[in-house]
């Protein structure tokens, strides 16, 4: 498969010189992920400042939700989506954009979690996205276990695998398109291959075209 469409995704928030260094240390990126809201700790919360910075940059912004520590229970999980829903329209994120729940390979992770996730958000014009990696942990089979629940998780969610992680490059020396998989039906659009990028605090990144437009 081709090369995949190049970008990154920080905690921090993105200021002029976190951007600078990004495009002279990197490469120019066409998306930019970053999280809906303050995490004390983890996250910066994305601004409407920096969603204008960035559009001018001609760079698209690729929504995270990562305020929960752990993905499981349904009630949870539409809690989480409807909470994404709030601040996604609180910073003027307009419908049909994917919102990407932030599931780290070390939480406990169920499929009414996912399930739930999908359910709620996809009735409300978003496009439910679900980072995770299909290598490690519980996602992969609570993933597979929420398809064969509700066809609509495989049909609706777009997956951003987080593995495998050969490491982060500049946009010239990103790898081929080749993110882990799951086993069974998953749109697998986005893929982290690289993590803390020692020239700035960003990790990188490569996406199928066809994500481009479900990003803001």
């Amino acid at each position: 498969m081709a090369k995949g469409i190049w970008g990154v995704d920080s905690a921090q928030a993105v200021t002029e010189q976190l951007f600078q260094c990004a495009r002279s240390e990197l490469g120019y990126p066409k998306f930019w992920g970053r999280y809906l809201s303050d995490v004390p700790n983890v996250s910066d919360g994305l601004t409407k400042e920096e969603i204008t910075r960035l559009r001018n940059y001609g760079i698209k912004v690729l929504p995270i939700y990562n305020a929960f520590r752990e993905a499981v229970g349904y009630a949870n999980g539409q809690v989480a989506a409807r909470n994404a829903v709030f601040h996604a329209r609180r910073l003027g994120i307009p419908k049909n954009k994917a919102i990407f729940a932030n599931i780290e390979d070390f939480f406990a992770v169920d499929a009414s979690w996912i399930v739930a996730w999908v359910e709620t958000l996809h009735p409300t014009g978003y496009r439910p996205g679900l980072y995770a990696d299909p290598t490690k942990g519980d996602f992969a089979a609570a993933y597979c276990e929420a398809v064969q629940r509700n066809n609509q998780v495989a049909v609706q969610a777009i997956i951003w695998s987080a593995a495998p992680r050969p490491g982060t490059t500049t946009e010239q020396k990103a790898p081929r398109y080749q993110p882990a998989s799951l086993n069974c039906s998953a749109n697998i659009w986005a893929w982290q291959y690289g993590r803390d990028a020692e020239s700035c605090p960003v990790d990188t990144n490569l996406v199928d075209r066809r994500l481009l437009d479900f990003l803001y």
